[in-house]
């Protein structure tokens, strides 16, 4: 959910990008009250959603420092971890020596596709042929991502899983070291596939230290909810639920923070981007917003005085533009506190990663991360909280 380009958006195709204002102006304006007395129109000029008088939370955006527009790299860079080097893209498909290793190491005996293509369209295009000859699809994106999609009843989802591991440790590796393999499952009959909800993601361990493993090295729990998990493989998690939806998620955090005590919950929303960025479809962009707009009283009142509530997003994903993919933006950054204080304007922050230092900050832990906390902004004094602290993160 990007907010306008950033400075080298030509760099990646995407001038131009700006998710929420396009996707504002695209349906006639949004309809998020419950956003905008936090503070999402002193953002940008978005239709529908105005400027409010005093905000009930602190507002700002985020640039990104990392090279790259996949969900690996903003979520390490939300987590405190910068990456120098972009994840390498295969925007011609890939190469002949990465195709017959993987062909070796995971025993399949051929496979289609090989292409830049988008998920939805390419089961159509395919799907009959792998049905007749059981050989796998695969495709990437302009994202750093190996892909393999199989009907559910041709290769089993365990199989699938399989292959997917093999690929991620022996095939994808050195300088074809993708940021993720992904399982893509569909099912139906011909003329009607769709991917269900049994994708999988394969990553690698972050490269760095990040803010969930110092949260984690210290005794503070974490949690994640959503793709979190695959995402970070799992690293500096104690606990996670894997939700399919943004309803269920949601769900997830608020039932975490009515019970947590104590801790740190990541939570990622994907159905912006999944359902409808990648398919160029504000409407049903605006849609999701709103639903998740509906659902922002009921995730503050599970607050208390002693929680921090950060909404932002990992990178854009604009439905207007030609591209299907992510795209190269500033995302908002929403940041709540049960008090009732005036928002603070915290401006265009340098990196992602000032969330992962301000988390780092909240706990009270000292640390290397990149990036420069904005806590001394936004709270009251450490000793003027009541209770334990938690801190909710929701990544759309």
């Amino acid at each position: 959910m990007g907010i306008g380009e950033l400075p080298d958006a030509d760099r990646y195709n995407d001038r131009g990008s700006n998710t929420l204002v396009n996707t504002a102006n695209a349906v006639g304006g949004l309809r998020l009250p419950n956003l905008e007395r936090l503070g999402l129109g002193n953002i940008a000029s978005i239709k529908g959603v105005q400027p409010a008088g005093v905000p009930r939370a602190s507002f700002g955006k985020l640039a990104q420092v990392s090279m790259g527009k996949d969900s690996t790299t903003g979520h390490w860079e939300l987590a405190g971890l910068i990456l120098d080097k972009e994840f390498p893209t295969f925007p011609g498909g890939f190469p002949d020596q990465v195709m017959n290793r993987f062909l070796q190491e995971t025993g399949c005996k051929g496979y289609l596709g090989n292409t830049v293509a988008s998920g939805t369209a390419i089961i159509q295009e395919l799907g009959d042929e792998h049905v007749r000859t059981g050989n796998p699809i695969v495709y990437t994106s302009a994202d750093s991502v190996f892909q393999i999609a199989a009907h559910e009843d041709v290769i089993s989802l365990t199989r699938l899983y399989e292959i997917c591991e093999r690929t991620r440790r022996r095939v994808c590796v050195d300088e074809f070291e993708v940021g993720r393999v992904i399982a893509r499952p569909f099912a139906g009959p011909s003329g009607q596939y769709t991917r269900t909800l049994h994708r999988k993601d394969f990553s690698l361990d972050p490269s760095g230290m990040t803010v969930l493993d110092l949260l984690s090295e210290a005794g503070v729990a974490t949690y994640g909810v959503g793709k979190v998990d695959d995402l970070f493989n799992r690293r500096g998690l104690q606990g996670t639920s894997h939700t399919r939806t943004n309803a269920e998620g949601i769900k997830e955090i608020r039932h975490f923070a009515r019970d947590m005590k104590e801790g740190f919950l990541v939570a990622n929303l994907g159905d912006f981007d999944t359902l409808y960025g990648h398919r160029n479809d504000p409407y049903g962009f605006a849609r999701a917003l709103e639903e998740f707009d509906g659902a922002v009283p009921g995730l503050l009142d599970a607050l208390d005085e002693s929680d921090m509530l950060l909404i932002t997003a990992d990178h854009g994903n604009d439905p207007v533009t030609p591209s299907t993919d992510h795209s190269r933006e500033y995302v908002p950054l929403l940041c709540f506190r049960k008090p009732k204080m005036r928002g603070t304007n915290l401006g265009t922050r340098r990196s992602f990663a000032d969330v992962g230092k301000t988390v780092a900050e909240f706990f009270g832990l000292p640390n290397t991360l990149a990036g420069t906390s904005f806590l001394s902004e936004v709270v009251l004094r450490r000793s003027a909280r009541k209770g334990d602290p938690t801190l909710t993160e929701v990544v759309n």
